[in-house]
């Protein structure tokens, strides 16, 4: 650098005193000063004083610091100067007389004589629109950077080699980990893989096919797993970055997390599984009542299919005299009640009716707004039958009770005329008691409808240990439970006296039962032998007794019959004759039918 002298006139070269700098120093493009050891300034040049606005008599004679706004940079600069350093594009920034500052560069070097500062010359550059550039810049960066932190989706960024330069919050916690910036290529995650589950290499990465063929990828779904081992599906959207002159310096790439979307898909498809597979019927309709769904369930129902059912007003389902529950069903839903349990009559395709449980909801749109009803409907056809089997029943043992009191009333009043002690008649009441038990016991196991005569016959046998003295042979004839009822003990009590003198008191003899039906001018008639053959000899047979009450006149008065009771010299015979409708089970029956036994009273 040429070192200047400052004279009153101008400025002169030591070592070229021929040439005169004066023109050059005054009127140079870029900004010239001198200043002395202590700062003060001792010549500006007029680029100088232009780019700050001053005059010489305001700028010249004046300590370089009081221009500068920041004194630690006008203070650094002085003391390098001072140790005879030279500055080199040394930023500061220096105040204009307007007011304004100045972004500037300055370089500088000193004239040092004897290990001390003279002075210092400093070329002063303006570089304010090139600042004010870059931090618009910079702001605009930021900006730019805040924004993308704030995104709720994972965003990230690479240069042309793949190297990532840029990644959001969003996008380190998706990924679980912090890629290294300037290092990592390609991918922010640990691992990934084809929506498939095949493992995916670095260089067919989505992220690096943009960058290798400089086009966007979309539409590409893929499983990426983190450090952790855990997985997640997401859709990227890698797009290049260019230059103004459409070269390629990197790429965005733009990360949609399908988590939430899988977990929903799936749970979508399991409930469309469960609504498909449920044996209900299971439909929803808008608010003005037409038919948006209808699941096999309610095909089997209603016996319309999806396509003659769809689209069409749900009173198709409704009979005429129920029509009004339909406004009144809607009116509840749009105040976003839940119908329970409502149980009515619904029409099929063929216009029989069902009566149907209903359970009826609300339906939301994504705003949470009413738009329609699902509707559960249970066929309860089935569980009427039994509701109305059970009524019946209940009806039917509660006139059996009552009937039974009539039987052991009578029971009790006829052994105690024939007891001759506390003892035996206790015994003979409770004999008869558990009788009337066993009988019981075959109707409940059939649940009232009755009991075959054989069985009753084996039941009452079954203490005396002899069912194999007795044989069987009739057409098959379910009892009534009236009919169960007093044969039983009828059959008790000749059981009870065969094992007392008859053939089950021994080895010797059979009993033979015998039943049917025979059918004279249109009405049928059972007739039943109970005939003991070929037993002990039988001496005499108690007329007044409560057996013989019991074959002559209980049973078969309860069956609107005849009963009468013979015997030889080793043989009983009792036969009963009855009308069959007061004998075999029916509907009527099992329904309900009232046989008022005369004979207990």
């Amino acid at each position: 650098m040429v070192e200047f002298v400052a004279q009153k006139n101008g400025l002169r070269s030591r070592h070229e005193p021929a040439v005169d700098y004066e023109d050059f120093f005054e009127n140079g493009g870029i900004g010239l000063h001198m200043v002395d050891a202590d700062g003060r300034i001792l010549h500006a040049n007029n680029a100088e004083l232009k780019l700050l606005g001053y005059t010489a008599a305001d700028y010249i004679g004046r300590d370089i610091s009081d221009f500068h706004t920041d004194q630690h940079v006008i203070r650094d600069i002085l003391l390098r100067l001072k140790r005879g350093e030279s500055i080199q594009r040394y930023p500061a920034r220096m105040r204009a007389r307007d007011g304004s500052v100045r972004d500037v560069e300055i370089s500088s070097s000193g004239q040092v004589e004897n290990g001390q500062l003279v002075h210092s010359r400093c070329f002063t550059v303006d570089v304010t629109t090139l600042r004010t550039t870059e931090r618009a810049i910079g702001q605009r960066e930021a900006r730019f950077h805040q924004t993308l932190e704030a995104l709720p989706v994972a965003v990230y960024t690479t240069d042309a080699a793949g190297k990532i330069t840029y990644i959001n919050r969003k996008a380190a916690e998706l990924a679980g980990r912090e890629p290294k910036i300037g290092e990592d290529e390609w991918w922010v995650a640990f691992r990934l893989f084809t929506a498939e589950g095949q493992e995916l290499p670095h260089d067919v990465y989505p992220m690096a096919i943009t960058l290798k063929e400089n086009r966007p990828v979309r539409n590409i779904e893929a499983v990426a797993q983190r450090p952790d081992g855990t997985f997640f599906p997401f859709l990227p959207f890698p797009t290049p970055l260019r230059d103004d002159d459409g070269n390629l310096v990197g790429a965005v790439n733009v990360l949609l997390d399908l988590t939430d979307r899988k977990r929903g898909e799936d749970a979508v498809q399991h409930l469309s599984a469960i609504v498909e597979s449920s044996f209900d019927a299971i439909v929803s309709k808008d608010l003005n009542g037409t038919i948006k769904s209808w699941n096999q369930g309610a095909e089997r129902l209603f016996g319309f299919d999806a396509a003659e059912a769809i689209g069409q007003h749900i009173s198709m389902l409704i009979p005429l005299d129920r029509q009004d529950e339909e406004p009144r069903i809607i009116e509840r839903i749009r105040r976003g009640e839940r119908i329970e349990s409502h149980e009515t009559i619904r029409l099929k395709k063929n216009g029989d009716k069902v009566p149907v449980s209903l359970t009826i909801s609300p339906v939301r749109n994504a705003a949470g707004r009413i738009v329609g009803a699902s509707k559960i409907a249970r066929d309860i056809t089935a569980t009427k039958e039994s509701e109305h089997r059970i009524r019946t029943l209940m009806r039917e043992v509660n006139h059996r009770v009552k009937n039974q009191y009539s039987v052991i009333l009578s029971m009790i009043r006829e052994t105690n005329k024939r007891s001759d002690s506390p003892d035996r008649f206790e015994r003979q009441v409770r004999e008869r008691i558990m009788a009337l038990s066993r009988s019981h016991d075959l109707l409940v196991s059939a649940d009232w409808k009755g009991a075959t005569i054989g069985e009753l016959v084996l039941a009452q046998a079954k203490p005396f240990d002899r069912e194999d003295a007795i044989t069987m042979a009739g057409p098959p004839i379910t009892l009534s439970p009236n009919a169960v009822q007093y044969l039983g003990i009828a059959f008790h009590e000749l059981c009870t006296n065969s094992a007392k003198y008859g053939v089950l008191s021994g080895h010797q003899g059979i009993i033979a039962v015998t039943w049917g039906v025979a059918e004279d001018h249109g009405v049928q008639t059972f007739k039943l032998v109970w005939a003991e053959q070929d037993g002990p000899q039988i001496k005499s047979i108690t007329k007044s007794g409560f057996g013989s009450v019991v074959l002559k006149r209980v049973a078969p008065q309860a069956m609107s019959g005849t009963g009468e009771l013979k015997h030889g010299s080793n043989d009983i015979v009792w036969t009963l004759e009855a009308p069959i409708k007061f004998v075999e089970a029916s509907l009527f029956d099992e329904y309900g039918g009232d046989h008022h036994s005369r004979a207990a009273h």
